[in-house]
């Protein structure tokens, strides 16, 4: 498929979500490997989809992030809207863990940490992702962590309907907050909430909460207490629990406080064969961090 005498596709897509199907490319016009995401319309031609996907649009064009995929172009194809996004290469958290198992306390801690910085600069904008899940975190080979599909994301001063269907909850209810999930109502500490199930599911190797139906997984969102993650050191058991608190005043305040207190898990990383690039390969992107963690520490 080629879209627009520029964007030749593969022939079969890469994955496929609730709201859209991603196909690898190429950019003809400018020699680059490319993602195109499809909006698709799984019962017919639906405008609260469209008007979702073009939102998620704009919030990828304003959130300028290393952690964020970068939104190259946006338009329509045979009456269908897409997105042209940078081509990442690397492997999802969900997969990471079901290929490795249980992470090393460091590594969860530095995913987990690098997702916080993402969420700095999308809640500095006001801007809430609100389907946080191991799926939408994406490590790659030089060890750096994106934070993808900001297609529930909302901003917070101009989305005052966030759910237009009657019993309709948007998001995945195994990390899910309880606000969500009883009023409808993200805000900040809810991504904090979800990355906290994302951080147990990490250490453990398994989903935090579980059920036979989605309504019995919201039953356990709403009124379980989360049992800790055995052999982690007492203090990173009191920041998940901390971050898995029903009330959201209880959680910690910001994205900010949270990196600030995951960082000190965060050393001494061990390699990841078959994940990660051996250290002997330079990585531009870890030089110029490095450089750039010693300017105004």
């Amino acid at each position: 498929m080629v879209i627009g005498d520029r964007y030749v596709l593969d022939d079969l897509p890469l994955g496929q979500g609730g709201m859209g199907a991603v196909y690898a490319g190429h950019d003809k016009h400018l020699d680059r490997r490319v993602a195109v995401k499809f909006l698709r319309f799984p019962g017919g031609h639906d405008a609260e989809l469209e008007q979702r996907f073009m939102r998620e649009a704009r919030i990828l064009a304003r959130l300028e992030h290393a952690g964020a995929p970068v939104l190259y172009d946006f338009g329509t194809f045979d009456q269908r809207l897409f997105q042209v996004l940078q081509f990442i290469e690397g492997v999802t958290v969900a997969d990471l863990v079901s290929e490795h198992g249980p992470l090393p306390v460091p590594w969860a801690a530095a995913i987990a940490a690098q997702a916080c910085a993402v969420l700095s600069a999308a809640h500095s904008l006001s801007i809430c992702h609100r389907d946080l899940k191991p799926t939408n975190l994406m490590l790659c080979p030089d060890g750096s962590v994106k934070v993808l599909d900001f297609g529930l994301a909302m901003v917070r001063e101009a989305d005052v309907a966030q759910f237009t269907r009657i019993g309709q909850i948007l998001g995945t209810p195994a990390y899910m907050s309880p606000e969500q999930i009883q009023r409808g109502a993200a805000g900040p500490r809810s991504d904090l909430y979800a990355l906290g199930c994302v951080l147990h599911e990490m250490l453990t190797g398994r989903q935090l909460f579980v059920g036979p139906t989605e309504y019995a997984v919201f039953e356990k969102q709403v009124n379980e207490r989360p049992p800790g993650v055995p052999g982690v050191p007492d203090p990173l058991n009191r920041l998940i629990a901390g971050l898995l608190e029903k009330d959201p005043d209880a959680r910690p305040a910001d994205a900010d406080t949270l990196y600030e207190q995951l960082t000190p898990f965060a050393v001494d990383l061990p390699m990841l064969p078959g994940f990660l690039t051996p250290p002997s390969i330079p990585s531009p992107g870890r030089m110029y961090a490095r450089i750039l963690g010693r300017v105004l520490p």
